[in-house]
């Protein structure tokens, strides 16, 4: 797939999941207490939380969670989700904008006849 052809979530279901958090944290009158310092600071520690979910399972084990296993990494997720969203709304970012650009760049620095079966970095010459 091409970087252009990157899928994602249409404008408006994007629009309506941004419109949804704020709303949320509106109703709540969180606003005041939602910096960019402290939504990615929240961010950070939802991310450390999903991490937990895999932190002592196997390769193997972390491709076959069990169904709470499956349940608590959505749950994480969508926490990461949520203050991402709430993030880059304070911000005045347009994920998808954002992500179409970024994977633009991703394919520039990782060509896939370059890098095609390889975990290397972008700098790595060593041909691993």
């Amino acid at each position: 797939m091409a970087a252009s052809d990157t899928p994602g979530a249409s404008a408006g279901e994007f629009d309506a999941i941004r419109d949804a958090v704020r709303g949320f944290a509106a109703e709540r009158q969180w606003e005041p207490f939602h910096s960019p310092k402290n939504l990615a600071m929240a961010l950070a520690g939802e991310a450390g939380e999903l991490v937990a979910v895999f932190q002592w399972l196997t390769e193997a084990g972390s491709r076959e969670l069990t169904p709470s296993q499956r349940q608590a990494a959505a749950d994480e997720i969508a926490d990461v989700q949520l203050y991402l969203v709430a993030l880059a709304d304070q911000l005045g970012l347009d994920i998808p904008a954002a992500v179409a650009a970024k994977m633009r760049k991703n394919a520039l620095k990782y060509p896939a006849e370059r890098f095609r079966g390889s975990a290397r970095k972008y700098n790595d010459e060593s041909g691993r």
